[in-house]
């Protein structure tokens, strides 16, 4: 069931499902899509006794459109009103290719809310766009028709089953007035504010990368300079054939990494859940 938040120019979209007892976590999908995308992923988590929130980022699925802004800043503060929202934490955050930005700005900015960090296809770092770059993304955000032919082309993976059901919903809700506009700032966004970020966050972090990712010319190096910068332990996995989307591509494979990594940071029954 859809819950919400009021943030600072507008409200945040989310729902919780598993223990209300159990270790907090939180997943936070990428631009320009839904927290449908850890549909198959989120269920696992559940089951193991771990509170499973999924949220929309804002401009996104159902969330307001309509901010001022939608830099990786903002999402950041977004997550931390819903972890104060949900108790406090400390919560294990897993965010995916955009989230995988705001994770860490959120850890290293409020360390108190944060346990531990899993970055899926992220882009932590900051990012440079010639003016080239600028016009293609400008071009592939414009429509959402353009959007889901892009959206697809990042998949090198198997498809799930259910992949033309989501990317319909994913493209319903780009119709919607002001989402475009909302994942087009995202993916202009070059992220000045991570400048720095990575070596400030301490807590142990998980990094998945698929090895046919076609938006780093290097997954693995990609996968492996963040852990590198990161300021604590930091372990690599890379999910063989996948793309940008290893939770859709490959979710068994994925979401064992994660309770791998989760029952290290956040074991249940820990005492520590929010």
């Amino acid at each position: 069931m859809s819950e919400f938040i009021d943030v600072p120019g507008g409200r945040i979209g989310y729902e919780v499902t598993g223990d209300p007892a159990g270790p907090l976590v939180v997943l936070a999908p990428g631009m320009g899509d839904l927290r449908g995308t850890y549909r198959h992923v989120a269920p696992a988590l559940a089951a193991a006794g771990y509170r499973v929130v999924t949220t929309d980022l804002r401009g996104h699925g159902e969330s307001a459109a309509g901010f001022a802004s939608y830099a990786v800043g903002d999402g950041a503060d977004d997550l931390a009103a819903l972890l104060r929202h949900l108790g406090g934490g400390p919560a294990v955050v897993v965010g995916h290719s955009f989230s995988g930005g705001t994770a860490p700005l959120l850890a290293a900015r409020e360390p108190a809310l944060v346990r531990g960090l899993a970055l899926v296809g992220p882009f932590a770092r900051p990012v440079s766009l010639n003016p080239v770059m600028k016009s293609l993304v400008r071009l592939v955000l414009s429509t959402p028709a353009l959007w889901g032919v892009y959206y697809k082309s990042l998949f090198k993976g198997p498809r799930p089953d259910d992949f033309p059901a989501h990317l319909a919903a994913v493209k319903a809700n780009m119709r919607e007035r002001g989402r475009m506009a909302a994942a087009r700032a995202m993916g202009l966004d070059t992220k000045p504010e991570l400048a720095g970020v990575l070596p400030k966050v301490t807590v142990p972090a998980l990094i998945v990368m698929g090895t046919k990712d076609p938006d780093f010319p290097d997954p693995r190096a990609e996968a492996e300079t963040v852990a590198a910068e990161l300021g604590g332990p930091a372990e690599v996995v890379m999910v063989e054939g996948a793309g940008h989307y290893p939770h859709q591509e490959f979710p068994a494979e994925t979401t064992d990494a994660l309770l791998r990594f989760l029952r290290q940071v956040a074991p249940v029954g820990d005492g520590m859940s929010a």
